[in-house]
């Protein structure tokens, strides 16, 4: 465990308090899009990551880009309304 991992901040994705380590693993081996947006105020957290991910890892989360919040609410509510359609079926 590293010397941030236990540092907490409101997650605007979430909408609760979440530990920085959380952010590291949200997306898998990879950390969550927002991460250096979120925790830039805190300490240097894109340093920080480079040298706790692997080259592979840091270079699949700095190319990824961030779906727009409109996209991200059209599938939001298309998950929503197949698991609606799900749970009529029963």
């Amino acid at each position: 465990m590293d010397r941030y991992s236990r540092i907490e901040l409101r997650c605007p994705k979430l909408g609760g308090e979440v530990k920085f380590s959380y952010c590291v693993r949200e997306g898998g081996d990879v950390p969550c899009p927002r991460t250096i947006t979120c925790w830039q105020s805190f300490f240097p957290v894109a340093t920080h990551l480079k040298n706790l991910l692997t080259e592979d890892a840091w270079e699949r989360f700095s190319r990824h880009v961030p779906k727009d919040k409109v996209t991200t609410l059209i599938e939001l509510i298309e998950t929503a309304r197949k698991r609606a359609g799900k749970n009529n079926q029963v």
